[in-house]
């Protein structure tokens, strides 16, 4: 049981990664389905999402200390992906709340499982080039985020205007952790219009927000108990349940009340604007992030050269250029087409400009309104 306040002192903390995986990746149909999201496919290499994010953590920590939090439907494929990894540290959501509820959930299990520890929460479905540098980071900012109210996000320098990011301000340099600087956190904003953007990367103190947080469990569940205190006490109470018969009726019935809000509403922003004994830090990683939101950023990331035409599998092309194709099945001839997408699966074929890959998310909304629910 977790009561409020109450965890056991560790002299050395056991330091943890929960990865969130449960997401639906519209964006990727008609390859990412319901129960087959972005994390579970292999969308950048060979290696699932999931899978890839793992591996270029186990130097840093042995399976034993991963955890995910997905969805019910989800559920077994990221135990399949997570292999090595305890089944009951995937945990499953009934129904989605954001990211505050996922990571709370995640916080109360680590308490009962080890009375604190020190967390890194992290998406399933980033893509990061530099393992070796992020490893350091990271490295840096488990020592950081050991001290007790402190909250370390990782902020990614910005290598163009993009206006689908949150971005961090950051202040002076507060601390050094491995030799490594980190910076007091000013302020969080929201995604910005096109000539905002320019202004913050023109200024060279913002950051993108990748959505990566590390701290303790305690420093966690006291923040959620500051700035979301209707959720804290529903998780406080959920955790009494943990590991007995009753856990799974109790989840069901409690997770439907807590907020549907994200981490960076609930707890990051109001931490750096009201006053409070949490420190707020960021660490600059260059270390070759994308989110990957989109088939477009997939060519982005695949072509070798501007205006390469990138396949999964055999093609010819005549006068055609910018191309992305995944059909790894069938042969693809491709005469006088640029900048397109074109994805093949068993039962749909998507054809786009390039362009408007970020409005592939329409077609499933469609596809849900009009219940056809064996493409979803």
């Amino acid at each position: 049981m977790v009561a409020a306040g109450a965890y056991v002192k560790r002299s050395t903390l056991p330091a943890c990664a929960v990865l969130l995986a449960g997401g639906r990746g519209t964006r990727f149909w008609p390859r990412s389905r319901m129960r087959t999201p972005k994390q579970l496919l292999n969308i950048a290499g060979r290696d699932t999402m999931l899978r890839a994010t793992m591996r270029r953590l186990q130097p840093v920590l042995a399976l034993k200390n991963f955890w995910a939090v997905t969805n019910v439907e989800q559920a077994a494929g990221v135990r399949r992906e997570m292999r090595g990894v305890p089944p009951t540290q995937i945990l499953a959501e009934p129904i989605g709340r954001n990211t505050a509820a996922a990571i709370g959930l995640a916080a109360i299990h680590l308490a009962h499982e080890y009375g604190d520890a020190i967390m890194a929460v992290l998406p399933s479905d980033s893509y990061i080039s530099d393992t070796r540098r992020y490893r350091k980071f990271v490295r840096a900012a488990f020592d950081l985020a050991r001290a007790p109210e402190n909250l370390v996000v990782f902020g990614i320098p910005p290598t163009r205007p993009e206006t689908g990011y949150g971005y961090i301000e950051r202040g002076g340099v507060c601390a050094r952790p491995l030799g490594i600087p980190a910076f007091a956190v000013r302020r969080f904003t929201e995604k910005p219009a096109l000539p905002l953007a320019r202004r913050y990367v023109a200024s060279r103190r913002y950051l993108w927000n990748a959505g990566m947080f590390l701290w303790r469990v305690s420093t966690f569940l006291n923040a959620l108990k500051q700035f979301l205190p209707a959720t804290h006490d529903a998780l406080i109470e959920l955790s009494r349940f943990i590991g007995t018969s009753q856990y799974t009726a109790r989840l069901r019935r409690i997770y439907a009340r807590l907020e549907n809000i994200s981490v960076d509403y609930a707890v990051m922003e109001p931490a750096t604007r009201v006053k409070s004994a949490f420190r707020v830090a960021v660490i600059a990683a260059n270390v070759g992030w994308s989110d990957i939101g989109s088939w477009a950023a997939v060519y982005e990331l695949l072509a070798q050269k501007p205006g390469a035409n990138v396949s999964s599998g055999p093609f010819h092309a005549i006068d055609a250029s910018g191309n992305y194709f995944w059909s790894p099945k069938k042969f693809i001839a491709a005469i006088g087409v640029h900048d397109l997408v074109l994805v093949e699966t068993d039962d749909a074929v998507l054809l786009c400009s390039r362009d408007r890959s970020q409005d592939v998310g329409k077609i499933v909304k469609w596809l849900e309104q009009n219940r056809r629910r064996e493409l979803l």
